[in-house]
């Protein structure tokens, strides 16, 4: 096939989705440091934002960690003071993780500072785009889980 350019395969989704997330963790990391958490610990934190007092296979599945990276995680996080663990009223066996006020402290200092960062990576998408992207993103995940 001389004179013909082969014509290359894009790279796959998963290929791409893979790189979006960890270019996203690698600046996440960067902008938590100093608060002396990681972007899962981040992560974890916001999740309890949206839905305090999760059991800790709540969180995990939510945070998309493993139980036993949740276990430590939730223990450094409880060690910071960040979050709490309370018996469920309703089930004394479980132990629910709640977001602290310091927790919260924490999110709230890094709320803009995020806020950028995901500004950043749709700045040369339209809102519609942006909506758009969102709920293919959505859909892929619901269809896998």
């Amino acid at each position: 096939m001389v004179g013909t350019q082969a014509t290359k395969a894009p790279p796959s989704l998963l290929y791409m989705v893979k790189q979006v997330e960890l270019v996203v963790r690698s600046h996440l990391d960067e902008l938590v440091k100093p608060a002396g958490i990681t972007a899962l610990q981040y992560t974890s934190l916001t999740v309890l934002e949206r839905h305090d007092g999760l059991s800790a296979a709540q969180l995990a599945r939510d945070s998309f960690v493993t139980a036993q990276s949740m276990a430590d995680l939730v223990r450094s996080l409880e060690n910071r003071g960040l979050v709490r663990r309370e018996r469920n009223p309703r089930n004394r066996r479980e132990l629910m993780i709640l977001l602290t006020d310091e927790g919260r402290e924490v999110l709230g200092r890094f709320a803009n500072a995020v806020r950028e960062l995901e500004e950043r990576m749709v700045k040369d998408l339209t809102s519609h785009q942006t909506d758009q992207f969102r709920q293919a993103l959505s859909k892929a995940w619901h269809a896998l889980s």
